[in-house]
């Protein structure tokens, strides 16, 4: 199934990649600044990134919604999108703990850092997450991530359903505020850059 949405397609991924979804989870965001934060060393990164997003990318495909936009050059996934429906009760990753410490690698004590600091700020009511919108390096600055968020924004709209994501950089803020998300006090990583949650209820 498509959606052309100015000009930008989105579709929802099916069969599912999670090789796809991955890969362009780490070219996205393996080199921001919370990835420098939880992993200084680049080499590290280049190492342990692509087993840590597939931790994510895998729990979406099982539990969650997964949407992309497909490069019309190549075919591949150009940006993705994994939100969490959590209007109701989902399990963690399969196996979170070991697959977080082996895919982590020296990161692994501020990967669970990072997890207990946003898991304190989470909402409890019910709402729909979105814990990664994504568009490769190259093809940012198209409209696609905005293409990605209005995909969805407008189901939450028309189910009256709120949405909650973090921002971790400010950017990614500003495109968030403008697709009517509220910002709240940023979580201050130790010696690392802020993360803003923020909140969109349903537009009328």
């Amino acid at each position: 199934m498509t959606h052309a949405i100015q000009d930008v397609v989105v579709r929802d991924i099916e069969p599912v990649d999670t090789d796809a979804i991955t890969e362009v989870l780490v070219a996205a965001m393996s080199d921001g600044l919370v990835a420098r934060w939880m992993a200084p060393d680049a080499d590290d990164r280049r190492e342990h990134s692509p087993e840590y997003f597939s931790i994510f990318a895998e729990h979406a495909v099982r539990h969650g919604e997964v949407y992309a936009t497909v490069d019309p050059f190549d075919g591949r996934p150009s940006g993705v999108a994994l939100w969490f429906p959590l209007t109701h009760a989902i399990p963690p990753p399969v196996d979170y703990d070991r697959r977080l410490k082996e895919a982590a690698g020296p990161a692994f004590d501020r990967a669970c850092q990072l997890d207990a600091m946003l898991e304190e700020e989470h909402p409890i009511v019910p709402h729909h997450y979105l814990a990664f919108l994504a568009v490769r390096p190259e093809r940012q600055n198209l409209g696609i991530g905005s293409s990605l968020l209005a995909r969805h924004h407008r189901r939450l709209d028309r189910a009256g359903i709120p949405a909650y994501l973090e921002a971790n950089d400010p950017r990614n803020r500003a495109l968030y505020l403008r697709h009517g998300y509220e910002s709240r006090p940023p979580i201050l990583l130790p010696d690392g850059p802020p993360v803003w949650p923020m909140w969109r209820p349903p537009s009328t």
